[in-house]
């Protein structure tokens, strides 16, 4: 049997180790323990020399204890030695999660949170979750710690080129919590901005970061943990969102793109040209987080109006495209909307730098040649249709019609090979 103990805000309790011929862990977990003076300590660094030991001393038959923090079955070793041993094999006595811990010292309930781990992992997922939701615990690793999610949460700002950036809700004004040295006499929790987080050396003893938006920070009451289930509708009518003489993606469009753009927790979606921002609410709606880049000042408004409504976290930039992208990070996803002259070099930029996949939506036929052309020369396998529907619509004496809607193309490129399926592991 290998015993799994998680040592929470506390050592492991000293009746966990008795009788142990093998000790795995962490450097200061090991300083910390009761261990046997007989027994064997193996201080983790790679995992698979330790997993090499372990199974050479379970094979004969000897006590084997395993220490980690907080719980080892979230987001902890575990996972590993369950797919090495089996879960049979395993005695698992988990501690306070860093998490909870966290989340206690500043008195909040977490069952809302949205957790997601940076250790060894792709640091961008954690900042688009931390964009797109109000309550975020990140598990911070070397190279993906407070500093560096700081600096990238400041780096999602994106000034453009006319020096006018609007938000709302404002994502980049989350504040961070760090935690550190839980359980310890050294602990500490700090409120810092991104921007403070981003000037500092942390060390080596952060236990988690919080992102919060302080203002929806307690949320409503839940039944399911975890990130809130998805809209039980999108692809909205057009009557759901301001906008100007009709300018605006209509509904049966909107749900084609949207099948094709997947926003998802994790991703980021640009939406470029956004006029009423229709397309950028729904995607943060999706749990995407998401800019939207729009060159009129009133149309800046009209995004903010529109995401305020519908409850979206969505970062209105004010500029023109292609220059207006300039500082954005790269998304995963974008979409294009608008007609004009400058329309196939828009799309050659956005898809040069989209992970992902490119949708543009166009009603001018002639433009439909150089946007193809500028999705496939970046790499994108490029498909497409001409949407045209007719809706019913009331005459005189109860009785119905069919009212055409104008013709769209819908054009998108897909980045060949498919980006993974999921959010970065």
């Amino acid at each position: 049997m290998i015993t799994v103990v998680g040592t929470g805000t506390a050592a492991a309790p000293a009746e966990s180790l008795a009788g142990a011929e093998l000790v795995v862990g962490g450097r200061r977990h090991l300083e910390a323990a009761a261990v046997p003076a007989d027994a064997e300590r193996v201080v983790l660094g790679p995992l698979a020399p330790a997993l090499d030991i372990i199974e050479r001393h379970h094979d004969k038959g000897s006590r084997v204890v395993v220490l980690a923090s907080g719980d080892p079955g979230f987001f902890g070793i575990v996972r590993v030695l369950a797919e090495r041993f089996g879960a049979a094999a395993l005695d698992v006595r988990p501690g306070v999660s860093s998490v909870a811990a966290a989340f206690a010292r500043v008195g909040l309930p977490w069952d809302d949170a949205v957790v997601v781990s940076a250790h060894g992992r792709d640091l961008r997922t954690a900042v688009n979750v931390c964009r797109a939701h109000p309550k975020v615990a990140v598990l911070t690793g070397p190279g993906a710690g407070p500093a560096e999610l700081g600096a990238a949460l400041g780096r999602g700002a994106g000034a453009a080129p006319s020096g006018l950036v609007a938000q709302f809700p404002a994502p980049l004004e989350r504040v961070l919590l760090v935690a550190s040295a839980l359980g310890t006499e050294d602990e500490c929790v700090e409120r810092v901005t991104p921007a403070e987080a981003a000037g500092r050396d942390w060390g080596t003893a952060v236990s988690v970061v919080l992102c919060l938006d302080e203002r929806r920070a307690l949320g409503a009451v839940r039944t399911v943990a975890g990130p809130p289930p998805p809209p039980s509708q999108w692809a909205l009518e057009e009557g759901e969102f301001a906008h100007r003489d009709s300018m605006i993606t209509k509904f049966e469009v909107r749900a084609l793109a949207l099948a094709r753009l997947g926003p998802r927790l994790g991703e980021l979606v640009w939406d470029v040209g956004a006029g009423s921002g229709s397309v950028a609410v729904e995607c943060a709606r999706l749990g995407a987080a998401v800019v939207a880049v729009e060159k009129a000042a009133d149309g800046v408004e009209r995004i903010r109006a529109n995401a305020a409504a519908h409850g979206a976290d969505v970062q209105v930039v004010h500029g023109s495209a292609p220059d207006a992208l300039a500082e954005l990070d790269d998304p995963d996803a974008v979409f294009v909307g608008g007609g004009g002259r400058e329309l196939p070099g828009i799309v050659a930029a956005c898809a040069r730098r989209a992970r992902r996949s490119v949708v543009v939506a166009m009603a001018a036929l002639d433009r439909v040649p150089a946007v193809r052309a500028a999705l496939t020369d970046a790499g994108l396998d490029c498909d497409g249709v001409l949407l045209q529907s007719s809706r019913l619509a009331p005459l005189p004496g109860d009785v119905t019609r069919l009212a055409a809607t104008n013709p769209v193309f819908l054009l998108w490129g897909v980045r060949n090979p498919v980006y993974r399926e999921g959010v970065a592991q």
